[in-house]
């Protein structure tokens, strides 16, 4: 289920969203620079190792932060920056900028502690911004659940687009998350089954979903009018 767009217009431009597209760009482009042993070297460096991660050592918890501006290709870049475009100009919006920007990362750290928390032992390193970005999807949970979602779906070859509530959106893109990570606990492979972080995704969404409403403490809730919904 794709997403192409939603249909809350948002009145402020989302300066702080461009600009975390604008860095992660740029960081991956860095990455294509590098040889691939470089590459290598950089990703364990600054890539999230588990085991790696002792919480009584502070220079070992900058992988916290680092990691969720990395990513391993281009699906992986361009899918996390349109579900941050889609979803995060709205999010700001509400927060304000600079709130915003705060709950993002502190987000993406909250994202990647529970994964440590989770998977304590894996030396794999989790790369990417998908946990910060999930943080982005809770705070749209708890602010806009009537928005509704412009959804591609496939069916068979033909391609359909479906306005979905964002409740029920949102609701199964966290199941989707949530029931292969409970199932990976009980694997070998431990929670990164199938190469995905899925607990620092649910992580980073239940941080969203706790903590949305204290970041927009003290602004002004605004109404929905006609105008503010885009047509489709």
């Amino acid at each position: 289920m794709l997403p192409i767009k939603d249909t809350v217009q948002s009145r402020s431009f989302p300066f702080i969203t461009w600009l975390l597209i604008g860095i992660n760009s740029l960081v991956f482009l860095f990455e294509l620079s590098l040889s691939p042993a470089g590459l290598d070297r950089f990703i364990l460096r600054y890539g999230l190792v588990p085991a790696r991660i002792h919480w009584n050592q502070l220079s070992t918890l900058y992988p916290l932060f680092t990691n969720m501006f990395l990513h391993g290709g281009w699906l992986h870049i361009l899918g996390n920056m349109w579900f941050l475009f889609i979803f995060g100009d709205n999010v700001e919006d509400r927060m304000g900028s600079s709130r915003y920007l705060i709950f993002y990362l502190l987000g993406g750290i909250a994202a990647s502690a529970a994964q440590v928390v989770v998977d304590p032992t894996s030396r794999v390193p989790a790369i990417g911004a998908s946990g910060a970005i999930a943080a982005v999807l809770g705070a749209y949970f708890v602010y806009f659940p009537t928005s509704s979602i412009i959804t591609l779906i496939f069916i068979t070859i033909f391609p359909l687009f479906i306005p979905i509530p964002a409740v029920i959106y949102l609701a199964i893109w966290f199941g989707l998350q949530f029931f292969p990570g409970v199932l990976a606990l009980g694997t070998a492979s431990g929670t990164a089954a199938g190469g995905i972080a899925w607990w620092a995704h649910i992580g980073g969404f239940l941080f969203g979903v706790l903590l949305a409403v204290p970041f927009s403490a003290g602004r002004r809730i605004r109404r929905w009018h006609p105008d503010e919904y885009r047509p489709w």
